[in-house]
């Protein structure tokens, strides 16, 4: 597909201040969900806080009943535990000391949507785990810092690619960031490596103009970036079984200082 044939949405003030709205209740989630992550608590309990609150100030989970190939995601988070890279479902399993947990949340709230996510750490975990979550969250923020108006996807491609590899760490490939709005997913996709020419079709290296409002969400592997999907069809983890992070906000392009949208002041 070439650049011009993809379709972004360049949205206005007026659209992007709604879109802001969803992205706040979603920034509120993940601090409501920050005290509850603990040992012994279930990934079902985080979910039904989250749902809870959502709820209460007006939004509706995106995730629930969200659909890929006629399988609808049964739950409010995506909640994710070291290998699991992302998609993990919540359950009854309960949460140990020393795991990291990766939390991903979408809000939509009069017609549009928010969605951000955020790793934790449950109780003291290593210190090669702690690396891992700055690694990913500082590599957010750099390609954060490469969303300008007049500026391309690659650029935030790189940014992230950058931190995460000279950091020793992997990008996952499979899957990618987002544009963000009207829709849960929208054009562009935006991935956190520059593809090689033979998948340049794939993920265009599309302009950044204001009024874009993108997802981005370094997933981040401390070994190699191969992934496998489970047999439940949602959760993604780690070929070689070592842990990974994500880290994700929503964005707007406005000139040249990105706004995100999903981080409280």
């Amino acid at each position: 597909m070439a650049v011009a044939d993809i379709q972004t949405v360049q949205y206005t003030t007026e659209d992007v201040s709604s879109i802001g709205a969803a992205c706040r209740i979603v920034a509120e989630t993940f601090e409501v969900l920050r005290p509850h992550v603990r040992p012994g608590v279930t990934t079902i309990e985080l979910d039904a806080i989250a749902e809870d609150f959502i709820r209460t100030k007006g939004g509706v989970p995106a995730f629930k009943g969200y659909a890929v190939d006629g399988q609808e995601f049964p739950a409010s988070l995506c909640i994710s535990i070291d290998e699991e890279v992302v998609h993990g479902i919540p359950g009854n399993r309960q949460l140990k000391a020393g795991q990291i947990v990766s939390v991903d949340c979408g809000v939509q709230l009069n017609g549009f949507f928010g969605d951000s996510a955020y790793t934790y750490g449950v109780g003291e975990i290593s210190t090669e785990k702690q690396r891992l979550l700055d690694v990913t969250q500082a590599s957010l923020m750099d390609g954060i810092a490469a969303a300008i108006e007049g500026g391309r996807v690659y650029d935030i491609a790189k940014a992230v690619q950058t931190r995460v590899e000279s950091a020793g760490f992997s990008v996952v490939r499979e899957l990618v960031g987002h544009g963000v709005g009207r829709h849960l997913h929208e054009e562009p996709p935006v991935p956190n490596f520059v593809p090689g020419l033979l998948h340049r079709s794939r993920y265009p290296n599309v302009k950044l103009r204001k009024g874009m409002v993108l997802a981005i969400e370094p997933m981040v592997n401390t070994g190699l970036y191969h992934v496998h999907t489970a047999n439940d069809g949602w959760t993604v983890y780690t070929a070689d079984g070592k842990a990974a992070a994500h880290f994700e906000h929503t964005i707007a392009i406005d000139g040249g200082t990105p706004r995100i949208l999903t981080k409280l002041d």
